[in-house]
């Protein structure tokens, strides 16, 4: 009965382990869930109290498919400002319901049958599927702990064949929480111009960086303009993540396909929502840097828990907000491993399989969460694993 393209698509092993940890929490058992994907903030009140106002205007109607202008263009101000990337609102922008439907329409609009679509692993458990949906070939590019999981311009190379369309970029990285620098990017950009490759650079994550680490849009190098589309949202920086809105700027044929797509399947963002979008763009930023601070904090103590249990390595994450833990020398079967922990400990963590090959053996742990579900959590996590023999 169903088709062949949604048959290739496996379910979310994340939304499998929330589930599970549900339904322990149903039986009565207290659950700690280091799984989560989001900010454990508020939105800040000034973008609430702009979609309130937004309602008590009557903004409630549709909008056109790309986004309302004035969105379109505090996006395309933010890219110029912060990014050194100049993008014509009107026809190289496109407002989206979430980053993840900017990637898809983007993938849908450039991915041909049979197309291959270089894909660094570990990945987010989305890129995957999606290319599948279009037909495409994923083929993955291994990233290693040694080299902080950075994506090498070499590695890169070794899988380019004629028939190779797309890189996918993502990088603050989730799972990892690598930060790719200026000169790693330069390197990537050489080799898809040498190859006339085409790049989706996935920069949710871009304001949540630590220490010294940079973030660059590829776009912004040399002449990668006309070959990126920069994917980008609110849900991250700002705790917008029910909010669903994300945006894509790029070349205009490829945007204007991208609406087209948008069009004919979700219309647009939700019309008040987009007044708040507005107002997260053009706000104070003070509450992302408080926000920063605190992952920051976390992210210091979770990595030095993990260190302190025998056997278990883990490179400090330079952005966004997991840590990626290796815990090989109990387990290497990853699914196992979560199950255990989930059943045994009570703590919810995501299986490094999920996010391919290259994260069998790790887990991923989201520090998204208060400091004292982390210290507890990991207090679970080192009591269990001293139960747990050595591989």
């Amino acid at each position: 009965m169903l088709s062949d393209r949604i048959n290739r698509v496996k379910p979310s092993a994340t939304l499998e382990i929330t589930a599970k940890a549900k339904a322990l929490r149903a039986q009565g058992r207290e659950i700690i869930n280091f799984g989560a994907g989001e900010p454990d903030f508020d939105t800040p009140e000034h973008i609430k109290e702009a979609l309130r106002k937004a309602l008590d205007e009557g903004f409630i109607y549709y909008t056109p498919a790309a986004g309302i202008p004035e969105l379109r263009e505090a996006v395309a101000e933010k890219l110029e400002r912060e990014n050194k990337i100049s993008y014509d609102p009107e026809g190289e922008v496109v407002i989206t319901p979430g980053a993840k439907m900017a990637l898809y329409a983007a993938i849908m609009a450039l991915v041909n049958p049979g197309d291959e679509v270089v894909i660094p692993s570990p990945w987010w458990v989305s890129y995957v599927p999606m290319v599948q949906l279009a037909d495409g070939k994923p083929v993955f590019v291994p990233t290693y702990e040694e080299d902080e999981f950075r994506l090498l311009s070499d590695a890169v190379a070794e899988k380019v064949t004629r028939k190779t369309k797309l890189l996918i970029l993502n990088s603050p990285n989730n799972p990892t929480g690598a930060v790719l620098s200026r000169e790693d990017l330069k390197g990537i950009a050489e080799v898809c111009e040498d190859h006339d490759i085409f790049i989706i650079s996935d920069e949710i994550y871009e304001y949540i960086i630590y220490d010294d680490a940079e973030h660059v849009s590829i776009a912004s190098l040399g002449n990668m303009k006309e070959r990126v589309v920069t994917v980008n949202g609110l849900s991250k920086a700002y705790s917008m993540t029910g909010w669903r809105v994300g945006y894509a700027a790029g070349p205009r044929e490829v945007i204007k396909a991208m609406t087209r797509l948008q069009a004919h399947s979700v219309s647009n963002v939700t019309s008040f929502v987009q007044k708040a979008a507005v107002a997260a763009l053009r706000g104070p930023s003070d509450e992302v840097e408080r926000m920063v601070k605190a992952f920051d904090e976390r992210r210091r103590y979770i990595v030095s828990e993990l260190r302190s249990i025998p056997g278990v390595s883990c490179v400090m994450p330079r952005g966004a907000f997991y840590a990626f833990a290796n815990f090989s020398a109990y387990e290497k079967d990853s699914f196992k491993l979560a199950n255990y922990l989930l059943e045994e400990a009570g703590v919810a963590v995501v299986p490094g399989a999920a996010f391919g090959e290259e994260g069998e053996g790790y887990i991923r742990l989201s520090y998204a969460t208060s400091m004292e579900n982390i210290k507890a959590g990991m207090e679970r996590i080192r009591e269990a694993m001293e139960r747990y023999p050595r591989a």
